[in-house]
């Protein structure tokens, strides 16, 4: 495995397993929220996004980790060996966000300027955690089925489950590279 992309809800753990990934394997992590964000939670200009995206996985191995379906599945789905989804039951995310969100410790996986609020945004922000298998994770996966229907899933939910996967990666080597 060289390429391995990592979905899920917000707080179910895709980049602390994307960094265990790398670490293990040693590939490069991809975090796709540092890509996509500019300081002060600025969205950029679609294009600007993708191309940050292209020039990330333009090596032979790395872990990716991150939905946007709409945004970039065109560019990493075909590319990909294999994809994690991270079934983190929902009570579980939502508490890993209020957390680390509380915790205001600068996160490897955010660009510079785009720390943790308690704001509005926040709250906004905690209601699509509590809603996205709902309103979003179908949508995600007809995405993923429709443009990556070759590409095997391994779906966890359980710490140990995880802890498993990752026992399961011995043996296997990637390539040495760098955070992103």
């Amino acid at each position: 495995m060289q390429r391995i992309v990592i979905l899920g809800n917000s707080g179910s753990g895709k980049s602390t397993l994307a960094r265990a990934i790398g670490e293990r394997l040693g590939l490069p992590v991809v975090h796709l929220d540092r890509l996509f964000w500019e300081p002060g939670w600025v969205e950029p200009e679609p294009e600007a996004f993708r191309e940050r995206v292209r020039q990330a996985l333009a090596g032979d191995a790395w872990v990716c980790e991150g939905n946007y379906a709409r945004r970039t599945f065109d560019l990493r789905m075909p590319r990909a060996d294999l994809i994690v989804w991270l079934d983190t039951p929902r009570l579980v995310c939502l508490k890993r966000v209020v957390a680390r969100s509380l915790s205001r410790r600068p996160r490897e996986d955010l660009p510079e300027g785009c720390g943790e609020r308690v704001n509005a945004q926040f709250f906004e922000f905690l209601r699509f955690v509590w809603g996205f298998d709902g309103a979003y994770r179908r949508g995600i996966e007809a995405m993923r089925v429709a443009i990556g229907p070759q590409v095997p899933v391994v779906y966890l939910e359980t710490g140990q489950e995880i802890a498993e996967f990752l026992e399961g990666l011995e043996g296997i080597e990637g390539q040495s590279g760098s955070v992103c």
